[in-house]
């Protein structure tokens, strides 16, 4: 605690990575901000569901105090998953599979959470105006041995460390490292079905309150139910890098993007249709990246990252908001730890750690991500999961 006694931390990104560090840092007295871009903490409808692994994301909230509130709030069975081929034919299905109320500690044990609600666990644990909204970065520059931080509203503020937890497009990694990510062929679509069990009821049926990966024709689609009674759904389709710009599809109009899906996943089932036909007009092209696998950079004395802002991947493996979890819990404990001398130390020891984890977990994930989009993604599936 003694190198970071009397320092300010900046944390910009206000996700599940950021706040996790804000918190961890608060619980042993230290000076933390978060500046995050969202106008309030109601700006926006958060994503999906996450599932949180036991020696990643469930470490963290442990070590976060925050073990309760995560069982008061997370899904049971939102992680029973079926697997289906196009047509909608059930291969695997681990909805009749008996739930157990006792299954937290088990390594192979998900649970699933909500944005929302992990989001909201995270800010109610942070001391009051820990947040700064309207935050969104704009630019940084060293004052002494401190940096200035400017923000979009015109708004500064000096802080003495800085920790970019802002994402995928991260605007403070180019002051860490030039190193830009590689696209892995993969170009997701997302959307969401409101009010599912109206809307879309057999699809609603379908997915059960869980989780459904449909393969076939070297292409994926993967349902995710949440609290609120929506499924948001993904796309998985290999393009080219700007396909999404290059297509002339209008993203904010049903009709386009159902003209491209009948085309893209023709001779699939007709109920997957109606996720198109009935899902708000937003969909989402997301191009999938990844960092290269043995990047590195000199550690700076007094500025670092976390979470997909240091190592995007795609989504595959589910790693992302555990790797992001993890890397908050590390940082914090180097950060904290007595025997390393000063905050560079720390953030030296934190980063070679991390970018040891990062190339073994995306590894697997390219892996897995190629699998998935392959002409026998479906056998390769059912051949993981009875392997536990």
């Amino acid at each position: 605690m003694e190198k970071i006694k009397n320092k300010r931390i900046a944390i910009i990104g206000g996700g599940p990575g950021g706040l996790t560090l804000a918190r961890l840092l608060q619980m042993n007295g230290a000076d933390v901000k978060v500046y995050e871009r969202d106008v309030n903490k109601d700006a926006r409808m958060q994503g999906a569901t996450l599932d949180l692994h036991e020696d990643s994301g469930l470490k963290a909230i442990r070590a976060a105090g925050l073990m309760d509130a995560f069982k008061e709030n997370y899904r049971p069975s939102a992680d029973k998953m079926r697997v289906t081929d196009k047509h909608a034919l059930i291969l695997f299905d681990q909805q009749t599979d008996q739930v157990s109320e006792e299954t937290f500690g088990d390594e192979g044990f998900r649970p699933e959470i909500d944005r929302g609600p992990l989001r909201k666990i995270l800010l109610e644990s942070l001391q009051p105006d820990t947040v700064v909204w309207d935050s969104h970065f704009k630019t940084m520059a060293e004052v002494g041995d401190s940096w200035e931080i400017e923000f979009n509203n015109g708004s500064f503020a000096l802080t003495d460390i800085v920790v970019a937890a802002d994402g995928a497009n991260s605007k403070v990694r180019p002051f860490i490292t030039p190193l830009k990510p590689f696209y892995s062929g993969i170009t997701i679509v997302e959307g969401t079905v409101y009010n599912a069990e109206e809307q879309t009821p057999d699809i609603y049926k379908l997915v059960n309150g869980g989780k459904v990966f449909a393969f076939g024709d070297e292409k994926s689609l993967i349902l995710s139910s949440k609290g609120d009674g929506s499924i948001t759904f993904y796309t998985g389709c290999k393009t080219g890098e700007i396909w999404y710009k290059e297509s002339n599809i209008d993203f904010n109009n049903n009709s386009h993007v159902k003209d491209w899906f009948l085309k893209e996943f023709d001779g699939w089932d007709s109920i997957w249709l109606d996720l198109i036909q009935n899902a708000e007009p937003h969909f989402i092209p997301r191009p999938q990246y990844c960092m290269p696998l043995n990047q590195s950079w000199p550690s700076h004395p007094n500025l670092t990252m976390l979470g997909d802002a240091a190592h995007v991947m795609p989504p595959y493996a589910g790693e992302g908001v555990n790797m992001a979890m993890l890397d908050a819990l590390e940082l914090s404990n180097c950060l904290l730890n007595p025997e390393l001398l000063d905050v560079q130390s720390a953030i030296a020891s934190y980063e070679s750690e991390m970018l040891l984890r990062f190339a073994e977990v995306a590894s697997l994930t390219l892996e897995q991500t190629e699998l998935l989009h392959s002409a026998n993604a479906i056998s390769n599936m059912l051949e993981l999961f009875n392997q536990y």
